[in-house]
């Protein structure tokens, strides 16, 4: 089996290629970097640029499945001109997939494709699975939908529809928990607002896992990418703090201070989306971190 994955050299992505060579699957990436081309038997690179809407099309041959994971970082202050790249970023890469793909002969049978649990309504009473259908109106729910609906074009090539909803990704390489994990290294960590808000987490390996789950069973619709037991961002602080064996004394962080510090980036941290991931375990998917202790002990320690 081939795959060809966008967004390939990105902190999911590498876990993906990893994951992939280790179940004997060939990978293509696209890069928009011409110094990050190589070429092996099991690994082939190729140039795109969406912006400009180019693609080499030969990154296509041979391939039985793309996984899209391409897409400007959330992580970064959302000026105006930042929002606009955040959501055209996934428009642009996904559109060009499609355009590029219409009319050709191809042995592309499945697209898996990432999204983000933002699509679902901040609420810290709600469990939201995959039939939820009201997304949400803030910044991120919109970008997710519109992303969502351009990936959904794929159907009309006949090529199965995948879609993987991320929620906080923990990796020791970079992401989310390595930003939370310095200001409790150095003794000043503390929740955001009153800690009370959902965080749905997932460690990385166990993300690639899902994905290639997705993959080998030829599975279509959409599947939340987070594991069982989600937590509140108080108890996620604790339990980072507890694993590197630091203390919290500090109070907690005001939402008004992280306003003024981050802008309307700030959501990130205040939004509570308590995810199920019911569906997947249902069709024998099998977590290796059920729980959040043993998770931040595999990462942290």
């Amino acid at each position: 089996m081939r795959v060809l994955i966008t967004g390939a050299t990105g902190l999911i992505g590498k876990e993906i290629i990893k994951s992939c060579h280790e179940s004997g699957i060939d990978v293509n990436y696209l890069t928009t970097s011409k110094s990050k081309l190589n070429q092996s038997d099991k690994t082939k690179g190729f140039y795109w640029n969406p912006k400009r809407q180019e693609i080499d099309e030969n990154c296509f041959i041979d391939v039985d499945a793309i996984i899209h994971l391409a897409g400007a970082t959330v992580s970064k202050r959302w000026t105006p001109s930042y929002k606009k790249e955040i959501l055209t970023s996934r428009k642009e890469t996904t559109q060009l997939l499609v355009n590029t793909l219409k009319g050709k002969t191809h042995t592309i049978k499945q697209i898996i494709s990432a999204s983000a649990i933002g699509i679902y309504p901040d609420s810290l009473i709600n469990y939201y699975d995959e039939t939820y259908e009201s997304p949400s109106d803030s910044f991120l729910g919109d970008v997710v939908n519109a992303w969502e609906h351009e990936v959904d074009q794929f159907s009309k090539l006949n090529i199965k529809v995948s879609k993987i909803r991320i929620g906080l990704v923990l990796s020791n390489k970079g992401g989310a928990l390595a930003e939370m994990t310095k200001p409790i290294k150095f003794g000043i960590g503390a929740a955001f607002g009153a800690g009370k808000q959902w965080q749905s987490w997932i460690h990385i390996k166990d993300l690639a896992q899902l994905f290639l789950f997705v993959l080998n069973h030829k599975l279509e619709g959409i599947y939340n990418g987070v594991a069982p037991n989600p937590v509140t961002n108080q108890e996620l602080t604790r339990a980072i703090a507890n694993t590197l064996g630091k203390p919290l004394f500090l109070p907690n962080i005001p939402k008004v201070f992280m306003k003024l510090v981050l802008g309307d980036m700030h959501t990130l941290l205040f939004e509570s989306q308590r995810v199920c991931c019911k569906k997947t375990e249902d069709l024998g998917f099998e977590f290796e971190y059920h729980h959040l202790q043993p998770a931040l002990e595999d990462l942290l320690k």
